[in-house]
């Protein structure tokens, strides 16, 4: 290559180097704009325009970004019923011990087989199928209610007899809403101890039902005594002149000659009660948690005194059918052998963990409740059967008003009040998930 073709080097001597052209004017280039960025990660850099300081060359390859930092993970309040330990599928997940679920879910004494709080509808129900400390309370009263259906419909299979032949006829319009009450409360007991554990506000609403259900099953009772049990009119002594029993005739004053008061604040009193009782009971899941199985026991008594009048009346007056004060009496006893197990929390008080699943207060309770309700049914019978005997009630003939129509406004009334307790165990159960948040 000769110096022609590189005029960068000297020339020969004497020759003179040729002057550089100047180059045409140009405005300078604006300052490249610094982009705005609101954050910065250190997973994702900025990107910067080509030629600005800190960005990329034309011929540099593209950088990779970098991995993104690993984002922490919020530990959660759930407890132990999550999908990680599996208890969440309700059906086939490992039951909980009592120190793995909420403090309003664990009962005293019973150390495990606790459902997974949150389960879905049909775990609940397949959970039916599964020990845990709820099958035998679902199964006690399930079965109780076909018993129950079983031996209430018995008389109408073998019609004969002294009792009407039709079972829709006005004169057992109360017997049927009995019957309405049992049902209903043997129903709402079962399903509550089956789907309480959807939720802890379905859990408080199961229950609530269940006690205004209790208190529909009194109102329920409260009819039939008063159409079946109670006389239409005073009661006399079959010899006047002995007068009647030792012990009886202030009782038999006040019950028997009340006559116009007593069947006209009977019926209404036992409604009152039923829903007081409905109020009270709920109350207890609030407050007075440690003694509360005491506070719905006695406050359930009151509705049994009430509604029984009827029958302490007969029975201190001499009267009645043959079997009335035996039926009575096992009535009584197995209701006070149902409160004894609800208070006592025996057996699984002397042995904690080994009820659990199957044996402990609670099915005993329910065990002894629906006997009670057998011997009650068959009293209410043979009361029927001496009443068909003898001539028709005009003064007190039931009427569908004043029979299904009654149930069904205590019905109504006890619904709200279940309604207004739900209501507020549903936004009581959000504030406080909402201040454990804000905890977090």
């Amino acid at each position: 290559m000769g110096s022609a073709e590189r005029p960068w080097l000297p020339q020969a001597s004497g020759a003179a180097l040729p002057r550089p052209t100047p180059a045409p004017f140009s405005a300078p280039s604006p300052p490249v704009p610094r982009r705005q960025t609101a954050s910065f990660s250190p997973g994702r850099q900025p990107a910067l325009p080509e030629g600005a300081p800190g960005g990329r060359c034309p011929s540099e390859p593209p950088r990779e970004p970098l991995p993104a930092a690993p984002r922490q993970r919020r530990r959660s309040r759930a407890g132990p019923c999550t999908r990680r330990s599996g208890a969440w599928m309700g059906c086939r997940g490992p039951l909980l011990r009592s120190s793995e679920v909420p403090p309003g879910v664990a009962e005293r004494f019973i150390l495990s087989g606790y459902r997974c709080p949150g389960s879905s509808a049909a775990q609940c129900l397949l959970s039916a199928f599964r020990p845990t400390n709820e099958t035998g309370n679902f199964w006690t009263h399930f079965v109780a209610l076909l018993v129950f259906a079983f031996c209430f419909l018995e008389p109408f299979r073998a019609p004969g007899g002294p009792l009407p032949p039709g079972p829709l006829e006005p004169f057992y319009y109360p017997l049927w809403s009995y019957c309405l009450g049992v049902c209903g409360l043997l129903a709402a007991s079962s399903m509550a101890h089956l789907f309480n554990a959807m939720s802890l506000p379905v859990r408080e609403i199961c229950f609530y039902i269940d006690y205004g259900t209790i208190s529909a099953y009194t109102v329920g009772a409260s009819l039939a005594y008063f159409y079946y049990v109670s006389p239409p009119a005073a009661p006399e002594p079959a010899n006047p002149s002995s007068g009647y029993p030792e012990g009886a005739s202030q009782l038999c004053a006040v019950a028997g000659h009340a006559g116009t008061w007593f069947e006209t604040l009977y019926v209404p009193a036992s409604c009152l009660v039923a829903l007081f009782c409905t109020l009270a009971c709920c109350s207890t899941r609030r407050r007075c948690p440690r003694h509360r199985y005491l506070l719905r026991t006695l406050i359930f008594l009151l509705p049994f005194v009430v509604v029984s009048m009827p029958v302490f009346q007969k029975l201190w007056g001499q009267g009645g059918s043959p079997g009335t004060g035996h039926l009575f009496l096992r009535h009584c006893l197995w209701l006070l052998a149902s409160g004894l197990f609800n208070v006592s929390k025996a057996p699984e008080r002397f042995s904690p963990g080994k009820f659990d699943i199957w044996g402990h207060s609670h099915q005993w309770f329910h065990c002894c409740s629906f006997m009670s309700i057998l011997d009650e049914l068959h009293m209410i019978r043979g009361e029927m059967e001496l009443l068909a005997e003898g001539p028709p009630l005009l003064s007190r003939a039931p009427t569908f008003l004043s029979t299904f129509g009654v149930m069904l406004l205590a019905l109504a009334l006890l619904a709200t009040i279940v309604a207004w307790f739900g209501v507020r165990a549903h936004g009581s159960h959000y504030r406080d998930q909402s201040k454990a948040q804000k905890g977090d």
